[in-house]
C-alpha cells in the first residue's frame, strides 16, 4: 500500500460525506481510507457504518490526537495523508503529492497551496492566515519561517510513514498537535515542501477546533514555538544566549519573557520610537543597530505589514535570515 489517508471525524454528519467523495474522487489508486469516529454523538457513525471502502475505527471521544495515533497504527501506506471531515481534496491532490515526495527524497512532509473556504471579510485573520501560508512553497522558506505560524494547513499534508516512527506520532496537550509535530520533526532535520498549486479546499466552519479550543489560542502556539525556538537558536545563533528582539511592546515582552525561561538573554529591545522600559532592558531604535556579525536579531513583532517592513530594513543592513536573524512572529 503506497498511500493511507487519515482522518479523524468529531460530530461531522454536515460533511462527512462530502469529504469522502472527494478521497474517493481521487486519480491516485489504491487508496487506503481510515476513518477515526472520535465518540461522535449525531449521526456520523451511523452515516459511516453506511459507506463501503473505508476502514472504520470507532472509540471513545478523547480528542484528535489520540484519534489521529489510532489511524496512524492502522495505516499500511508508505505515505500517510491527512484530511479533515470538513474539508476537500481536488481530485489530483494525493497523485501529486505522492509524485513530489517520489521526486524529492530528501523531503519527509509535502503540503500544498490551499483555497480559503471561508468568508474572507467575516473571516479576515483566517483569510490572511491562508494567503501567509500559501506564500510558502520552498522548503528553505518553509523553514525560515516556521518559528513565526504553523506553515502548513493540516489536512494538507503528506509525509512519509517513517517519520512518526523515527521521531514519535501526534503528542496529546495543551498545544496545537499539529503545530508541536512539524516543529519536533524538523528540529530532527525532516525537511518540507509544497507543491505549488491549489489541492485542497480548507472550509472554516464555526466550530472548527482552531476556533474553540484553547489548545489552537496565540498563547498555546507561543508557548510550543518557544521550546523550539530556543533549540533553535542554541544551534544557530553565534552570540547564544544573547539576542536583541525587535518589538518592545507589552504583548512581545510577555511572549520574549517565554524564551527567557528557558534561558535567552535579552540585550536590548528594538522600537520604533524612544522609550524605557520598567525591566531595564535598553531600547535601541532600528538605525542604532550593531553590525551583522556583532548581534543575533529576533524579530517578534505580530503587527500586520510590519514583518514585511522589518525583513528590508534588515537585509538592507545587511542581515541574513538563518545566519543572523530569525522571525519568530
Amino acid at each position: 500500500m503506497k498511500v493511507s489517508v487519515v482522518m479523524p471525524v468529531y460530530n461531522a454528519e454536515a460533511s462527512v460525506l462530502h469529504a469522502l467523495e472527494s478521497l474517493r474522487a481521487q486519480t491516485f489508486r489504491p487508496l487506503e481510507i481510515i476513518v477515526v469516529n472520535d465518540g461522535s454523538t449525531d449521526g456520523t457513525l451511523e452515516l459511516l457504518h453506511q459507506q463501503k471502502g473505508i476502514k472504520l475505527l470507532d472509540h471513545s471521544h478523547r480528542g484528535i490526537a489520540p484519534a489521529l495515533n489510532d489511524g496512524l497504527a492502522a495505516a499500511n501506506g508508505e505515505y500517510i495523508a491527512r484530511m479533515d471531515a470538513d474539508d476537500l481534496c481536488h481530485p489530483d491532490r494525493i497523485e501529486k503529492q505522492v509524485s513530489f515526495l517520489n521526486a524529492f527524497p530528501a523531503i519527509g512532509i509535502v503540503g500544498c497551496r490551499v483555497g480559503f473556504g471561508g468568508d474572507r471579510e467575516k473571516q479576515a485573520g483566517y483569510a490572511v492566515y491562508v494567503d501567509w501560508i500559501n506564500s510558502l512553497i520552498d522548503p528553505e522558506e518553509i523553514a525560515l519561517n516556521r518559528f513565526v505560524e504553523s506553515p502548513f494547513v493540516h489536512p494538507s499534508v503528506m509525509f512519509r510513514r517513517e517519520l512518526f516512527e523515527d521521531y514519535g506520532a501526534y503528542r496529546d496537550g495543551s498545544f496545537p498537535e499539529d503545530y508541536e509535530l512539524w516543529l519536533r520533526w524538523m528540529a530532527n532535520g525532516v525537511k518540507a515542501g509544497k507543491v505549488d498549486e491549489e489541492l485542497v479546499t480548507w472550509n472554516d466552519p464555526p466550530h472548527r477546533l482552531s476556533r474553540t479550543d484553547d489548545r489552537y489560542s496565540i498563547d498555546a502556539f507561543y508557548a510550543t514555538k518557544a521550546e523550539y525556538l530556543f533549540q533553535w537558536l542554541k544551534k544557530h545563533n553565534p552570540h547564544h544566549p544573547e539576542v536583541i528582539v525587535w518589538g518592545a511592546g507589552r504583548v512581545t515582552r510577555k511572549r520574549a519573557a517565554i524564551l527567557e525561561n528557558h534561558g535567552l538573554k535579552i540585550t536590548h529591545y528594538i522600537d520604533l520610537k524612544p522609550r524605557t522600559l520598567n525591566c531595564g532592558t535598553p531600547v535601541i531604535q532600528p538605525d542604532a543597530l550593531p553590525d551583522p556579525d556583532t548581534c543575533f536579531i529576533l524579530p517578534m513583532v505580530g503587527k500586520r505589514g510590519a514583518r514585511e517592513k522589518i525583513r528590508a530594513f534588515l537585509k538592507k543592513r545587511g542581515f541574513t535570515e538563518g545566519v543572523n536573524c530569525i522571525f519568530a512572529a
